[in-house]
């Protein structure tokens, strides 16, 4: 697998994939054609749009696999695809509805380079379980991409122990996740991302991630860690503790 999960593509006072955009640079085929899911947001026209003029300056050629017909025919031309943020239901009530879900899995299984960022890196996961979203539509099934075989939380917010606030937080809810389900997750703070490059997976960014695992309290992982064991999980979801 060449993975590029992002936790968020646009950082507090910056530009689209400004925080990332050397890693982002880096990772895609120079001069090659970048396919775009849009299908987290609502707009797909203005949302791919959005993605080409941020990318334009490093001569990354941005097509919207909505445009121009067949999104399973935009994405066999694509050198590289890129998941955007959004809504995660909504994506990957799309993703089966269009026949993306089974196409990007062979696809990237077979080489094909994957940036995720939010909701697009929520679909690297194995389930959808672990996202932040609101469920606005039901797709068929929690199954999701699973080019990895653990959880992702992306966004992920530490506990405010000055806040007044009284629902669950991110902390309490993971913790919930794995009373029901024995998967690790990856809390990813904004503007982080992981890399993974075959068998080595890399915490990347400006801030540090948390790892969540059932049985154990939640470690800090800095950035440059190596996360390659995750890699080699087996995922065992309804499996209460």
């Amino acid at each position: 697998m060449n993975l590029l999960l992002l936790s968020n593509s646009t950082q507090h006072g910056r530009g689209y994939l400004e925080h990332a955009m050397d890693t982002v640079t880096g990772f895609l085929p120079a001069g090659g054609r970048l396919v775009f899911v849009p299908y987290a947001l609502a707009d797909h026209d203005g949302y791919t749009a959005r993605v080409r003029g941020a990318l334009a300056g490093a001569g990354i050629d941005v097509r919207g696999v909505h445009e121009g017909g067949d999104p399973l025919t935009r994405l066999g031309e694509a050198d590289a695809v890129f998941v955007g943020g959004g809504n995660s239901f909504r994506l990957l009530s799309a993703l089966y509805r269009t026949g993306l879900r089974e196409a990007l899995t062979k696809a990237v299984g077979a080489g094909l380079p994957y940036m995720g960022a939010s909701a697009g890196t929520n679909m690297a996961a194995p389930s959808l379980r672990t996202t932040n979203d609101m469920p606005i539509v039901e797709p068929p099934s929690f199954e999701a991409l699973g080019l990895v075989p653990f959880q992702i939380n992306p966004h992920y917010l530490d506990p405010d122990p000055a806040s007044t606030h009284k629902g669950e937080t991110r902390e309490e809810r993971l913790t919930e996740f794995l009373e029901e389900n024995d998967v690790p997750v990856l809390g990813l703070r904004e503007g982080s991302w992981l890399r993974v490059d075959g068998a080595r997976a890399t915490l990347g960014g400006a801030r540090d991630a948390r790892l969540f695992r059932r049985g154990s309290a939640p470690r800090e992982l800095a950035v440059g860690a190596d996360l390659s064991e995750l890699l080699a999980t087996v995922p065992a979801f309804d499996s209460r503790a």
